[in-house]
């Protein structure tokens, strides 16, 4: 299996640069887990934040735009190759800490980085 960088969206996902996607569902394989709440284009470092809502406490998660498996702007769903589990388990996003610490993404390059079913 080829290696892949987790933080740069998959050229077959369907991002196109510029597009907002705040606000579309995300969809894990199992379900959906919340809305995103923001994301980044930066390069090399690209990302999704998703306010998980009552489903998990209202726990904002960080995924790595290379989780997204399709981006459906149609019915403003992202559609992300990890479970409802997984996702729930991954750090908190915690934005004050992200802002003040470069490394903070090590953390989830760590956790999304783990081979996954």
């Amino acid at each position: 299996m080829a290696e892949f960088d987790i933080w740069v969206y998959r050229p077959d996902a369907g991002y196109q640069a510029g597009t907002d996607i705040v606000g579309y569902k995300v969809e894990a394989t199992d379900g959906s887990i919340g809305k995103i709440s923001k994301h980044s284009e930066e390069v090399g470092a690209s990302y999704l934040v998703v306010d998980t809502g009552a489903w998990i406490f209202g726990k904002d998660v960080l995924l790595p735009a290379g989780t997204i498996r399709l981006i459906d702007t149609a019915e403003e769903k992202v559609y992300v190759d990890r479970t409802k589990d997984q996702i729930k388990d991954a750090p908190e996003f915690d934005a004050a800490r992200h802002a003040g610490e470069p490394s903070h993404l090590e953390q989830f390059a760590k956790y999304y980085g783990r081979p996954h079913m």
